[in-house]
């Protein structure tokens, strides 16, 4: 039996009977004992075991991240990044600039703009200022969010687009009122007007997008990964070869959780993947549906209306027949569900379609919980369902969210410690590449409730989490969404031996020191994935 030590570290496992230890033997890559230096290399040092010196490093449980998309990511990094525009003028010279190094008639594909990042006003490119710096080049441009794309007229023209086209449901062509004409932004589904008419990539060029950002994952320290990539990877038997090859082919280690967008579940028939299938590097999770969008468009939907613009409340994705009939054909395979659900309205309608239906052996989780009214929380806070929120987006969100929202409305929103407090089951993600795939990121919003460099005392201070309660989400947390945490989430005899290592200690150290603090090593299984 293959035996490591990883010895002279501070190691906190997560597990309360020993919290914190300066040793850990692993033997075929469980945990097979733990203790001080000298215990653990006295009972195991023989010759033939190999010594791992931290180097008085601290390390955690491996981080798991509870949502995000890295088949989507990995093709962002091939795409037009937009991600760091401050201004209209900036987004439209970038576009510019590379639409004159881009042939006629082939797409442009860009990510990452935020207009709420845009200085000295000027709002969003228009359609005719889109046609004047791309003129020959169509292009789809996503918001970061993910829920609003911006189009010019060149990408109407290669879609056949025409003023009676059928709208998707869910989705929203937006028109000027004076003209009645596009402004060429597109919210939600109706962006699957205009993908069908983008050349597809190959399968090596998605194979390696997934590698590339498989490898960012682990330098971030990541363990392991749910994501949702059914849509950009070709369909789920598609996405569970290219996952099979790179992690188990390839040894590219990361547990990888793949969630089944709800167009795959013909798939699910036909394969008989269930959730739970593969192994315990690659396996089968929820089926992912949407019941609504995004703040930052609007289109998260509220049971009343938006505080900075009374006219609307958001809108579902789906009626509450259709989702309640998507929730039977999951239930009908024995699946659980993972429900984008930001607005209040939203959760509503998730928890009135679930009640209809009983628990299967996997938990459903309600992905993001943004705006939770009091009287939903004690409807969220069931053994068989999880909270799987993204503590990042407070960063990205605050302060121009307050103005959506409203002030009493805000009361009830981003309450992670309410939520754990009520005995909600919490984990945490990124949603990446909506925020940056970092876990310390994700850390740092949930403790000190700020974004980078701000000087506050943070947005609802008293909804902060301590240091071990915000890594409980990104280890524990996401190893119970799956079922998982017999398994792994704390450093425990008989565990997975997955181990984030750091080059600061982050239980003495100033919470802000997070943004400072380098992944040392990601080890996975007792295997050293990663080292800086």
């Amino acid at each position: 039996m293959a035996t490591t030590i990883f010895t002279n570290g501070r190691i906190y496992t997560g597990d309360p009977q020993h919290l914190f230890v300066e040793a850990i033997v692993v033997k075929d890559g469980i945990v097979h004992d733990l203790g001080t230096h000298a215990d653990m290399t006295l009972q195991w040092g023989q010759s033939d075991v190999q010594i791992v010196d931290l180097q008085g490093k601290t390390a955690t449980p491996g981080l798991i991240d509870s949502h995000l998309h890295l088949g989507w990511l990995g093709l962002t990094f091939q795409q037009l990044d937009l991600s760091k525009a401050t201004s209209k003028d900036e987004m439209l010279f970038l576009i510019k600039q590379k639409a004159e190094q881009t042939a006629p008639n082939e797409w442009i594909q860009g990510f990452g703009w935020d207009e709420n990042l845009f200085v000295g006003g000027g709002g969003i490119p228009t359609i005719e200022e889109l046609d004047l710096v791309a003129p020959h080049c169509p292009l789809l441009l996503s918001r970061i969010c993910g829920h609003a794309n911006l189009v010019n007229s060149k990408a109407l023209e290669l879609s056949n687009y025409h003023p009676d086209m059928a709208v998707p449901a869910g989705g929203v062509i937006v028109h000027d009122p004076a003209t009645g004409k596009p402004t060429g932004m597109l919210l939600e589904t109706a962006s699957n007007l205009i993908t069908p008419h983008i050349p597809k990539p190959s399968y090596e060029t998605l194979k390696n997008a997934l590698r590339g950002s498989v490898s960012y994952a682990l330098a971030h320290g990541l363990t392991g990964a749910h994501t949702e990539d059914c849509r950009d990877l070709g369909g789920l038997i598609q996405t569970y070869r290219l996952y099979d090859e790179l992690i188990n082919g390839e040894n590219l280690a990361l547990r990888c959780n793949l969630l089944v967008y709800y167009t795959s579940l013909p798939e699910l028939r036909e394969t008989q993947m269930r959730a739970g299938y593969g192994n315990h590097h690659v396996n089968i999770g929820a089926v992912k549906i949407f019941a609504d969008g995004a703040l930052g468009r609007r289109t998260a939907y509220l049971s009343a209306p938006y505080a900075d613009d009374a006219t609307t409340s958001g809108y579902p994705v789906h009626e509450q027949e259709a989702l309640t009939e998507l929730v039977r054909q999951a239930r009908e395979l024995e699946m659980p569900i993972a429900v984008h659900t930001i607005g209040d309205k939203a959760l509503e309608m998730v928890l009135d379609s679930l009640d209809q239906f009983s628990p299967v052996a996997y938990r459903d989780r309600l992905i993001h919980t943004q705006i939770l009214r009091p009287d939903l929380l004690d409807r969220l806070a069931l053994p068989h369902r999880i909270a799987d929120i993204q503590p990042r987006f407070l960063a990205g969100d605050f302060p121009w969210v307050i103005d959506r929202v409203g002030e009493e409305r805000m009361q009830y929103s981003y309450i992670w410690k309410t939520m754990m407090e009520k005995g909600i089951i919490c984990a945490a993600g990124s949603d990446t590449p909506v925020e940056p795939i970092d876990p310390l990121l994700g850390i740092h919003a949930a403790v000190t409730r700020k974004a980078p460099g701000d000087t506050h005392g943070g947005y609802l201070p008293h909804e902060k989490l301590t240091m071990q309660e915000a890594i409980h989400l990104f280890t524990l947390g996401s190893a119970t969404v799956t079922g998982e945490d017999h398994l792994k989430g704390t450093l425990t005899r008989g565990k997975f031996a997955d181990m984030t290592v750091y080059s600061h200690d982050l239980f003495s150290m100033d919470p802000d020191a997070l943004l400072e603090t380098k992944i040392e090593m990601t080890v996975i299984g007792g295997q050293v994935c990663y080292s800086r």
